[in-house]
């Protein structure tokens, strides 16, 4: 058998994916709309980085528990992760924008009107922002240069000593992660709308993020996997571990989200209600009731079936709907913060945008490295569960 992992040429893919990601995002300054150009932006920008965020956290997870289902998926999370330094760069139009995007903090005569919101000046305020965007940067940067890094010398050298070091970081890692996701969430959504505040906001996105990543991966993985060289190593029971995690993460984001709702409306309180009293007339209910069906009942259904999780191509035909519910959901959170649901339409070109030039990246990643880590201390086992009980 061969030994070659060598990841399959990328070159096309990663062109088109580009010509489409500039083209869209140049597209949506045609119809120049200051405020909703901004929005629409950060909803693109939201989704995308929340998969390279959310693979940060996939990884270290596997790190922390090890098993052939992380074994597998590793080089693509890798390669999610490396897309970070580009969108940490595509995050300055944000900070260039944030007058547009925060006014109703940023404004001192708009701030002036609302109590709540002078009393939260000394956190809302620019300066202060955007240095603690740049810790949360840092911490996910630093976390992306180490796992990458050592992972590369534990292929190169064999030594064990660079498994040790990658699961050691991920525990203090996961909770650094849990901490800079929480905080980036209140300080770049919940402070759209600063009148308004939730406990649960913060796990909301690092379940949300952990789920579109593992989603996306799924994905890649069942692609990949149709040809050589994944075909020959990953099995269907790598599949059925992956299926049975993307539930646990579905009936995870699924308790959140529906948590936050049952406590703000048993509360019932002006302050609080008023979030979902935006989000849900006309349309907006209209895609409440498509989120709970699309996004949490019918993945629910399905992923209970050991025949569905363990079949690529089922596999990923649900992977790929809680990403587009993602996406729907991510809409349905930020876009009515700034009205006009008219303009909606922008916010799914910034969504495809977005996705060329990350998946652009994600290829140019992918095609650096080995698909498979094969000095990990588990390729050995991998290999036999392939051989013995993986079909």
């Amino acid at each position: 058998m061969s030994t070659s992992f060598n990841p399959p040429n990328l070159t096309q893919f990663m062109r088109r994916a580009l010509i489409v990601g500039v083209v869209l995002i140049l597209a949506m300054l045609v119809p120049w709309d200051h405020d909703r150009f901004f929005a629409a932006y950060l909803i693109g920008w939201t989704f995308w980085t929340g998969i390279a965020i959310g693979s940060i956290a996939l990884l270290m997870l596997q790190h922390l528990t090890g098993g052939g289902w992380g074994f597998v998926i590793r080089r693509i999370l890798e390669a999610s992760t490396r897309t970070l330094p580009a969108m940490a760069v595509l995050f300055i139009p944000i900070l260039l924008g944030a007058h547009s995007l925060y006014h109703h903090w940023m404004d001192k005569d708009e701030a002036a009107k609302h109590e709540v919101v002078k009393f939260k000046l000394k956190y809302l305020n620019f300066p202060f922002f955007t240095v603690r965007a740049v810790i949360y940067f840092a911490v996910w940067l630093l976390l992306t240069y180490f796992l990458n890094r050592w992972s590369l010398l534990q292929d190169r050298t064999a030594d064990n000593r660079y498994t040790k070091n990658m699961r050691t970081l991920s525990g203090p890692g996961m909770v650094a992660l849990i901490f800079t996701v929480t905080f980036a969430s209140v300080d770049w959504y919940m402070s759209l709308e600063p009148e308004w505040f939730s406990t649960i906001y913060g796990f909301l996105f690092v379940a949300s993020w952990s789920l579109s990543a593992l989603a996306f991966t799924i994905a890649a993985l069942a692609v990949l996997s149709k040809d050589e060289p994944m075909k020959r190593i990953v099995a269907p029971l790598h599949f059925h571990d992956l299926g049975k995690l993307l539930l646990a993460l579905v009936m995870l984001w699924a308790y959140f989200a529906f948590s936050q709702y049952l406590i703000i409306w048993s509360g019932n309180l002006p302050e609080e209600i008023v979030w979902y009293l935006k989000r849900i007339p006309g349309l907006w209910g209209a895609t409440v009731i498509a989120i709970g069906l699309l996004h949490f009942a019918a993945p629910f259904l399905f992923l209970l079936s050991r025949s569905v999780k363990r079949n690529p191509r089922t596999l990923m035909m649900i992977a790929v709907l809680i990403i587009v519910m993602r996406m729907v959901d991510l809409i349905w959170m930020i876009a009515p913060a700034f009205g006009k649901s008219n303009w909606v339409w922008l916010d799914a070109i910034a969504l495809v945008g977005f996705g060329g030039l990350w998946l652009a990246v994600f290829a140019w990643q992918l095609g650096k490295r080995s698909l498979i880590p094969i000095n990990d201390p588990q390729y050995e086992s991998v290999l036999e569960q392939q051989h013995m009980g993986g079909h």
